[in-house]
């Protein structure tokens, strides 16, 4: 006991001075302890995919359609949110838990001595030696039946002159089967956390499509909105030569005198105000491919993190312009949105939540019966024969009592618990109908969104189609206006964006850039 003190004084000793200090030496405490000594680091992350593959003189030239394959295969949003999925399989996988078989085994070896109080203990010091190896199995089915059959094996020695059979073995085989008759009879009751497992998995999956849905929104902003930049720089390039030429012919003219004085400052003031546009559009550029190349993942790899950006598409579209109505935008929109469908599956294991919350409140009513057949063998103590024929022979004799059942044992219990009251389930169940009640104002709400979203990307639409026309007329007016172009250029990129939006909203964005989302590999 002084030594346990004496331990204890030191280990105070030892740790509280360090107290004040803990956090910066936490890993000394670790290695002290043994912590992490063993522990091995979590695997790297996927490397980046299809990088340079585009990497073509100094320059990552993509497309659109470039530019959303890598999108999905290295923005990390896609990676972190794909976890969802793998998280609801595991939810799944954990849901038939309850129906999992289970083997037991064990061995335990007691002997001990006594003093004798009486005659009747059959020796001066009774010394006896017990032994015992049990096996078991249990299983509990869908339907609510427990299966559970155990085998026992005992072996006893003793110096007890009045045992008739010594060493002595003994087995016992049981079979045991419950059923529940009301709380958790049937399938439903038990199957239900798989089901609504199953839902949650749905779910996962039509979230995780939302969000793809709106990494491909997001890449096709950032690439045009590069384009965007890179042309408004070039057309403010363009205006800045102009302004420079316009002060040139403004600087001769005033030194033969045919300019007055102060009008040079005119000019001169508009060079720097375009100069000052040079500057901020270079910028404004630099910060649209520094976005751009997050969503692809190029900012992660110095290697292609260098390299200048060169955009082929062009912002002027092809063909004849989509025509659609608000109408069939909507009822596409409400066919196809994952949203709707990750609400419907909500609602869905709302449902089976209500009904499981009900069977709680059921009483508990189960029905048990049990086989069982003994044996017991042995033979009187025999110093001429060895101790293992004595355990082999008696064992062999006393399961086959057991497995032919010479000496059964039988019955059969019904148990009833009736809580009087039950507020846990009771809260269960109330919780279980306001979350079914605030998930269908979140699907109202969801629906509520998915119209406003698919209007106001139809009116997007049109307005764009509108002035893309209107650009061209003004283009065509003014051939030598710089800013003209401009407007064109940004009336195209606002039609780009604003299919892309309608797309969006309709849930067809995956088809029609031919995304298809495949379940994770284990």
């Amino acid at each position: 006991m002084r030594a346990v003190r004496s331990f204890v004084a030191v280990v105070l000793f030892l740790l509280i001075p360090d107290l004040p200090t803990r956090a910066q030496n936490a890993p000394r405490l670790e290695r002290w302890f043994g912590i992490g000594a063993h522990q091995r680091p979590a695997p790297p992350l996927a490397p980046l995919q299809g990088l340079q593959e585009h990497a073509v003189s100094g320059k990552l030239v993509l497309s659109l359609d470039d530019t959303i394959r890598l999108a999905l295969a290295n923005n990390t949003d896609i990676r972190f949110d794909r976890s969802q999925i793998e998280f609801a399989l595991n939810s799944l996988h954990r849901a038939h838990g309850p129906f999992d078989p289970l083997v037991t085994s064990g061995f335990a070896d007691n002997r001990g001595k006594t003093p004798a109080i009486t005659q009747t203990q059959g020796a001066a010091i009774p010394d006896a030696l017990a032994q015992t190896t049990t096996f078991g199995y249990a299983q509990t089915f869908q339907i609510g039946t427990n299966f559970q059959t155990s085998f026992d094996a005992s072996k006893l020695s003793t110096n007890n002159s009045l045992s008739l059979v010594n060493p002595s073995i003994s087995t016992d085989l049981q079979f045991t089967v419950t059923q529940p008759l009301l709380r958790n009879f049937g399938l439903f009751p038990n199957r239900a956390p798989i089901l609504i497992a199953q839902r949650n998995l749905k779910q996962a999956r039509a979230s995780f499509q939302g969000e793809v849905n709106d990494i491909i929104l997001r890449a096709v902003g950032n690439y045009w909105s590069v384009v965007l930049a890179r042309e408004s720089l070039v057309v403010q390039r363009k205006s800045l030569e102009e302004a420079q030429k316009s002060y040139d012919h403004d600087k001769k003219a005033l030194s033969l005198g045919a300019l007055p004085p102060l009008d040079i400052y005119r000019s001169e003031s508009q060079v720097a105000s375009r100069r000052v546009g040079v500057i901020q559009g270079e910028y404004a550029l630099k910060q649209a491919e520094d976005q751009f190349r997050q969503i692809i993942g190029a900012d992660l790899d110095l290697a292609t993190r260098v390299l200048d950006l060169e955009l082929t598409d062009q912002p002027e579209p092809f063909g004849d312009l989509p025509n659609t109505d608000i109408a069939t935008a909507l009822a596409r929109a409400l066919a196809n949105r994952p949203e709707l469908e990750a609400a419907r599956q909500q609602l869905a294991g709302d449902e089976l939540s209500v009904r499981l919350a009900h069977n709680s409140l059921k009483p508990d009513l189960e029905l048990s019966g049990f086989y069982a057949g003994n044996g017991v063998a042995g033979h009187e103590f025999n110093t001429a024969t060895p101790p293992q024929l004595i355990s082999i022979t008696g064992i062999g004799d006393s399961l086959g009592q057991s497995l032919h059942f010479t000496y059964p044992a039988y019955g059969a219990s019904l148990t009833l618990s009736l809580p009087i009251k039950n507020h846990a389930a009771e809260a269960s169940l109330a919780d279980a109908v306001v979350s079914r009640r605030r998930d269908q104002y979140q699907e109202r709400r969801t629906t509520q969104n998915i119209t406003l979203e698919v209007t106001n990307a139809v009116h997007a639409l049109e307005e764009a189609k509108l002035t893309m026309e209107a650009a061209k007329v003004a283009v065509n007016l003014a051939r030598e206006s710089l800013q003209a172009e401009l407007n064109l250029i940004q009336a195209q990129i606002s039609f780009q964006l604003a299919v892309a939006q309608v797309d969006h909203a309709t849930g067809d964005l995956l088809e029609h850039h031919h995304v298809e989302i495949v379940e994770p590999r284990k």
